[in-house]
């Protein structure tokens, strides 16, 4: 992703950007049942490094893998590149956590973009204080160690019920995170930016009054003639 593309996905909605990939035959990009636990935050924006779990099994996920210095848990949280997003796939069950405010807090530290799980944190609280952008379902007081094992790094993943690839583009704002195929991010970024100018357009002519039926979408050549006329006065 280049920095024009990064900086213009730090814009715009996460409902536009849904739009923009229905136009092109997406339609499941938007992570089910993830949010913000700090909404007021400036948009995430980052590629995907993902971190899979599946189910704990008693007999090889005791306390003790935590003093494995190869944990995938800890080795995903500490190698994290620089404006990644760590995307965890736990199974969509907030049951057991996926990490706490200690990881998460190294993950800030390292430059991550942000952190996205379909199941749960943990120090939630704490977490939401962060000046850094993290998304899950819902808080989890357990350890991950009652039901969850983490196995891979970096490989394809589901994370609310949306597949997401390493490297995909990831952006989060208030309402929750969408997944842009990587090679569709620098066009889908570039028409987004044009669809925000025409919204606004759009928003300030309904709050003044104007009905929606021509405007939105524009499908009348004045509201066309209109926009021309409303993006030179603003200079967009």
């Amino acid at each position: 992703m280049n920095s024009v593309t990064r900086q213009q996905l730090a814009t715009i909605s996460t409902a536009t950007l849904c739009t923009a990939l229905f136009k092109r035959g997406l339609r499941n990009q938007f992570i089910q049942d993830v949010r913000p636990l700090n909404a007021d935050l400036p948009n995430m924006v980052g590629v995907a490094y993902t971190l899979r779990y599946i189910p704990a099994r008693e007999d090889l996920n005791p306390i003790t893998v935590f003093q494995d210095r190869q944990h995938p848990q800890r080795v995903a949280v500490d190698q994290c590149p620089e404006g990644a997003v760590l995307m965890i796939d736990s199974r969509k069950d907030a049951r057991a956590a996926s990490a706490g405010s200690i990881l998460v807090s190294r993950l800030m530290k390292r430059g991550a973009a942000g952190v996205v799980t379909d199941g749960g944190f943990r120090d939630s609280p704490e977490i939401a204080r962060l000046p850094f952008p993290a998304y899950h379902n819902r808080p989890s007081a357990p350890t991950n160690l009652t039901l969850h094992q983490a196995l891979d790094i970096n490989v394809p993943i589901g994370c609310g019920d949306v597949a997401v690839f390493p490297g995909d583009v990831i952006v989060g704002d208030g309402e929750g995170v969408v997944v842009i195929p990587a090679h569709l991010a620098d066009v889908v970024a570039a028409e987004a930016v044009e669809m925000t100018v025409y919204e606004d357009f759009v928003t300030e002519a309904v709050l003044s009054g104007r009905s929606i039926i021509g405007l939105y979408p524009a499908t009348d050549e004045k509201s066309r003639a209109d926009f021309a006329a409303w993006r030179q006065a603003k200079g967009r």
